[in-house]
């Protein structure tokens, strides 16, 4: 009878460790999910309001827009703006 309960404990132990692995990796492939989605839909969102800068790169290759104020930005992995200084950016 305690093998018994013994082996059901086990059972029970390494089915609770399974399912919280298998939620953090769900967890982490959704957070990723969300910021692609969120980087795409920013980036679109930039190439239609606001004007690229065609002779000009971030500090990384990114694609340079201007917003109505004359500001100059990128948009990053996340999804969100970054505004640089001309003298920051490289040429093309």
């Amino acid at each position: 009878m305690k093998n018994l309960f013994k082996i059901a404990f086990l059972a029970t132990g390494l089915f609770v460790a399974t399912q919280s692995h298998a939620q953090s990796t769900v967890n982490k492939d959704a957070k990723a999910v969300g910021h692609k989605t969120s980087e795409i839909a920013a980036k679109g969102k930039a190439a239609v309001v606001d004007k690229k800068y065609k002779g000009k790169t971030g500090p990384k290759g990114q694609t340079i827009y201007i917003d109505k104020y004359s500001h100059y930005y990128y948009v990053n992995s996340k999804g969100h703006k970054y505004y640089c200084k001309k003298s920051e950016l490289k040429d093309r």
